[in-house]
């Protein structure tokens, strides 16, 4: 076996034993209001983390380039309360129309 694999198994073990601790920790007992509310917003700021670090990150740099006028015309649509499909349309134009200048 390879160092790649050991490590691949050893994470696998790791990830499987931490998910593993929450509910026998908790065991059937209902969280507190105050975790709930933060576990509610997780996801979402971990998509918004997300689609900043692909939108302006090239590298271990930044980077202003087509696609975050696409990100700005999203927000925008969004913003203005379009539908999803007109949001998708609306950011791939603009970053097409920045890309083609």
């Amino acid at each position: 076996m390879t160092a790649a694999w050991i490590t691949i198994a050893a994470l696998t073990v790791i990830s499987v034993a931490y998910k593993l601790i929450g509910p026998l920790l908790i065991g059937g007992r209902p969280l507190a209001a105050g975790p709930m509310k933060v576990l509610g917003l997780l996801a979402s700021a971990l998509l918004a983390a997300l689609v900043v670090v692909e939108t302006f990150g090239q590298g271990r740099s930044l980077t202003l380039d087509a696609r975050a006028a696409g990100l700005l015309a999203a927000g925008l649509l969004i913003w203005r309360r379009a539908p999803v499909i007109i949001v998708v349309i609306g950011a791939a134009a603009a970053a097409a129309l920045v890309r083609l200048l």
